[in-house]
């Protein structure tokens, strides 16, 4: 139906940003026109996410938001789709009557036979979209985020992913080219690679016998995109090789989102985390041996079920020692259906959110000093924002969205999507730089980094592929 406009509202990680650019896809291939804003929409899809019970009020909230607009007469119908409905349609269905259509995130094929049927679009016979087609749904239009695989075959007690995406699947590495290609010709300068473990990769496609370095180096070799980073990634697949990458090819960004969820041995078991602190703090020292610049980002939970303030402080001694340059963390809240959630979620609430704040606050000291080292250097950053004078951009140890900004003077002229090398000032509330211009970057794409010698490391239990 032409002049339909589709909005998207997009919660949870990065992977649900993918999912919902499909979305779009999907139904402006049908003719519907795309908006930004939800009161000028005929069609609102949420994409929810699931993981812990913040995120499910969250999805919530939005999906009831959206109802009110349609309520108001504004929206014709509200489709609630991704992890949250995969989990708890059923409930969803009978609370939430507002809303029009619920679709887990294994059904994303039913989306436009869906509104079909409602006549909300064109029931034309439209061949199916390639898989890698995607319309920009929002955010930065040259940062793009890339899947290369779905599903979880990990079996950390915590965690419902698999019981929402399912068993790990590795996309075709063709597929993931063809897909790069595609974001680069819209204009990415900047390609996030997520998936729930991105070292995963290939280990259940045995007949290519294909990992995380064989994409990087197919991404590499067939597309010009000068910023790739790695996103969530186990630090038992970070082998020499990939290791290797990282430290002498330029256009691979120098940072690890690499989740621990903690340092103390006894939760780590509980968890069942595949690590334990010894084994962290020596993959950690490895990593850095190999990539000095690296930038390590990390996640972790407190007040997990027999937690004691021993187990906290020794988390706190670990990211002390360690320093992370940026750590994620959350409190513990028990998700059915997960191993977890049959141990006696023992840890009281004022005491979880208690060590939260310890644990950020040691954090936000900890990322203030590694910043603190970093003034007076020059380094590559990506404009993403120019307006009022106020230009924000990233460094190469800043991703999207979650480590902070840095605001450049003296680049005013500068458009987004321009790569700048600055000097970084200052550093603001803990967490953004400020810098000065030094020039704007002709040719994106660096020289590679200095090849370095690379220590033995198959003694080091899973590091090796």
């Amino acid at each position: 139906m032409p002049g339909l406009k589709v909005s998207v509202i997009t919660l949870g990680c990065d992977k649900n940003t993918v999912d919902s650019e499909r979305y779009v896809a999907q139904l402006t291939d049908r003719g519907a026109e795309f908006t930004a804003e939800l009161e000028e929409a005929d069609v609102i899809v949420v994409n929810t996410c699931g993981f812990i019970d913040a995120a499910k009020k969250e999805s919530i909230d939005a999906l009831v938001e959206a109802g009110r607009l349609k309520d108001e007469g504004s929206v014709k119908a509200v489709v609630g789709v991704g992890c949250m409905v995969q989990r708890h349609k059923d409930e969803l269905i009978e609370a939430l009557p507002e809303v029009d259509l619920f679709l887990g995130s294994s059904e994303m094929d039913r989306l436009v036979p869906e509104l079909e049927q409602r006549g909300l679009i064109d029931a034309d016979d439209v061949p199916p979209l390639h898989p890698g087609i995607r319309a920009f749904a929002g955010g930065l239009p040259h940062v793009r985020y890339l899947k290369i695989s779905e599903g979880c075959d990990h079996g950390c007690a915590f965690c419902a992913i698999p019981l929402m995406r399912g068993k790990h699947r590795s996309f075709a590495l063709d597929e993931i080219v063809h897909e790069a290609q595609l974001l680069e010709a819209q204009g990415a300068r900047e390609i996030n690679l997520v998936a729930q473990d991105l070292a995963h990769y290939g280990r259940d496609r045995r007949d290519e016998k294909l990992g995380l370095t064989d994409v990087l180096e197919a991404l590499l070799r067939e597309t010009t995109v000068p910023w790739i980073r790695m996103l969530y990634l186990y630090s038992a697949g970070l082998t020499p090789r990939l290791l290797e990458l990282m430290a002498t090819e330029r256009r691979i960004m120098p940072y690890l989102d690499m989740p621990i969820q903690h340092a103390s041995d006894p939760v780590l078991a509980r968890m069942r985390r595949p690590e334990r602190e010894r084994t962290i703090r020596e993959k950690v020292a490895r990593i850095r041996s190999v990539v000095p610049d690296v930038a390590i980002r990390t996640t972790c939970i407190v007040g997990f079920p027999g937690e004691t303030e021993e187990d906290f402080e020794k988390l706190m001694t670990f990211l002390e020692e360690t320093q992370f340059d940026r750590v994620g963390a959350f409190t513990y809240s028990p998700q059915e259906g997960t191993r977890a959630a049959e141990l006696a979620d023992d840890v009281p609430d004022s005491v979880k959110r208690e060590r939260l704040e310890r644990l950020n606050e040691l954090q936000r000291l900890i990322t203030a000093d590694r910043y603190e080292r970093r003034l007076g250097s020059v380094v590559r950053a990506l404009v993403d924002r120019a307006d009022d004078d106020v230009v924000q951009a990233r460094t190469e140890f800043q991703a999207d969205d979650i480590d902070g900004v840095t605001y450049v003077t003296g680049a005013e002229t500068v458009l987004p999507g321009t790569f700048v090398d600055v000097q970084l000032d200052e550093v603001i509330d803990d967490v953004d730089f400020s810098a000065s211009l030094v020039s704007v970057v002709a040719a994106p794409v660096a020289p590679p980094r200095r090849s370095r010698a690379l220590p033995v490391m198959g003694s080091i239990g899973s590091f090796g592929r």
